[in-house]
This record gives C-alpha cells, structure tokens and sequence, in this order.
C-alpha cells in the first residue's frame, strides 16, 4: 500500500513553479521536514536531472520521479508527490513537459524496487491518471490516493 509510505503534508497540490528545480524543492520539502531525507538527497536529485540523460525520470503521460541512491541521503523509505495546474520543463526542456512530479525516497534497493513496482501498476491505469489529471486542490489529490487504496 502506498499510502503508508506518504506521511503528512507530503501530497502537494500548486498552481505552478516557476521551474524544475522549484518543483523539486517543493515535492523533497516535506521530506526534508520529517526527517526521511537529508538535503544531500534533494542535491542528488538535482545533480541527476542536469546529469546527461537526466530526463530519464520521465515517465510519461506528464508525470516523473525524481529519486536517488539510498545512501545519498535517505533517512526513512517515504513518498511525497506533487502536482500541478501548471506543467514544468524537466531540466528546461521542452520535449519534458511534467505536471506530477513524484519523490521516492528508499532506505534499500529491495524497497526501491518495491516501491517502483507499486508506482508502475499505479500509473499505468489510464483511469487513475485521468483522475490525477482533473484534480485542481490538495483534498482532491489526497482523494485519488484514497480511492487507489481502497480499491486494491
């Protein structure tokens, strides 16, 4: 269940921002608050994005993940998502348009792995995607959330 892994104040709803590197601050914040990443992580992140190929967190459909190796500064396996009226550029690139930007954070490669699966069944339901798409407040992205768990 992915719900157990979002810990208050880590589903985020914005209008928009002004780029990538806000979203990423915005979507790693609460995590940092908690105390499931360090800053190290939210610095390999964005070192990731810039990196050749740093696109490769593009998901598609306007969604990304933005993640890092555990040992970069990964306290406590958590997720926290963002999404946004607004779509971003990832990495100032146009061909990366994202409105749902996702942070994984995994103590472990097992849990990475774990985590990744649940997200892959999660974002290849179009209907699901459809529905994170018409969300235009923070409750009704929590409730998107809600109803995937309570289905499964």
């Amino acid at each position: 269940m992915l719900s157990q892994y979002f810990g208050t104040g880590t589903i985020l709803y914005s209008p928009s921002v002004s780029g990538w590197e806000e979203a990423v601050d915005r979507v790693t914040q609460p995590l940092v608050s908690l105390g499931s990443i360090r800053t190290e992580y939210v610095d390999a992140i964005k070192k990731a994005i810039v990196s050749p190929g740093g696109t490769y967190i593009d998901l598609g459909y306007q969604i990304a993940l933005a993640h890092a190796r555990p040992e970069m500064g990964v306290v406590k396996t958590s997720l926290s998502v963002l999404h946004l009226a607004q779509p971003f550029l990832l990495a100032d690139s146009p061909e990366h348009p994202i409105s749902t930007l996702f942070c994984l954070a995994a103590e472990s490669s097992e849990r990475h792995l774990e985590l990744m699966k649940e997200l892959a069944s999660l974002l290849s339901d179009a209907q699901w995607r459809q529905q994170i798409e018409s969300v235009s407040t923070e409750e009704e992205l929590r409730c998107v959330f809600t109803k995937e768990e309570s289905v499964s």
